[in-house]
């Protein structure tokens, strides 16, 4: 197995190091955070000083370099990896991921690159926060592109099956304009619930309870972590915006017709039923041979279905 280096130590980045670990390999980081650095070490993981240092031994042991930084920072951390471990196996577990395949791109070029963004996390953040276990049966975005090196993609998604997840396979595109719609329009439809809400006063605080407090969950994670992923997938999420705000001014003006939001409730029951359904749809086992003529165009079509790769055998085996 690869060894890992994960630059970047907080809740997603010290979790990927933990299950790495925890799967038997070789692991060590970096963070600019001197308070995750110390508590990675004292919890007995190699957290490197510089990330130069980090890059070349990662080059020198041949490991999968995972990038764990928020997207504001990955061009400067892409810049490293270009001087010091140009020649990589990359991935990354940012939450939108057209703006860094463009950056490696234009700064890593040379870097063996698949993107990653796994469906996992708290409100919480840190070294502190993260847990081996937090991947477990997750689904993890794996990108899938023409350019795409497929001996690369296999290693990438060998560490994520290690690590507990399953992969959903996806273009770049296909995800970002998945995640605007069920993780950064949430995120900042949660923003204007819990704003609307505090406006109310005490009396408002008081008395809120389950829905209340489920629909404003996320907005208790950090803000600056909030405006990257949202900011940085602007174009779906305004489209995503643009299909909320018109839903809302549907419901308005039918509450303020009619006094009836029968189209609006019922249509918002019936999408949570879908998400319910698509869990507990029967799964079909498959396979997809890596060496195939067609792989790319069959693991993306996998995606676009909802199934996930749950297995390595030579072949992929598949759920859909």
């Amino acid at each position: 197995m690869r060894p890992v280096c994960v630059i970047g130590l907080g809740l997603i980045g010290g979790s990927l190091l933990r299950a790495a670990r925890e799967s038997g390999r070789q692991v060590w980081g970096f963070t600019t955070s001197s308070v995750d650095a110390q508590a990675a070490t004292v919890d007995g993981f190699t957290v490197e000083s510089g990330v130069d240092g980090a890059l070349r031994l990662a080059r020198e042991r041949d490991a999968i370099v995972a990038i764990a930084v928020p997207l504001p920072a990955v061009d400067k951390t892409l810049t490293a990896v270009a001087t010091h471990a140009p020649e990589c196996v990359l991935t990354d577990v940012v939450s939108v991921k057209a703006p860094v395949e463009m950056a490696v791109r234009q700064t890593a070029s040379r870097a063996r690159y698949v993107g990653g963004h796994p469906m996992a996390g708290t409100t919480a953040s840190g070294w502190a926060a993260g847990s081996a276990g937090l991947f477990e049966n997750a689904s993890w975005v794996l990108t899938v592109e023409d350019e795409t090196d497929l001996a690369a993609w296999r290693d990438v998604a060998q560490l994520v099956l290690d690590c507990g997840a399953r992969i959903v396979p996806a273009s770049a595109a296909g995800h970002d304009d998945a995640v605007a719609r069920i993780s950064h329009l949430p995120h900042l439809l949660a923003a204007v619930l819990a704003a609307v809400g505090a406006d109310g006063g005490n009396l408002a605080l008081a008395l809120a309870a389950g829905s209340y407090s489920d629909g404003t969950r996320v907005a208790g994670t950090r803000p600056e972590l909030v405006r990257a992923m949202c900011e940085g997938n602007r174009g779906p999420l305004l489209d995503a915006v643009d299909d909320a705000l018109g839903r809302l001014g549907a419901a308005r003006g039918a509450l303020a017709s009619t006094g009836s939001l029968r189209a609006t409730v019922e249509a918002g029951h019936q999408g949570w039923q879908a998400l319910q359904d698509h869990r507990d749809a029967p799964r079909t086992p498959g396979r997809i041979d890596l060496t195939g003529p067609d792989v790319r165009a069959e693991l993306l079509s996998l995606g676009a279905g909802g199934g996930r790769v749950t297995g390595l055998d030579g072949t992929f085996a598949v759920t859909a």
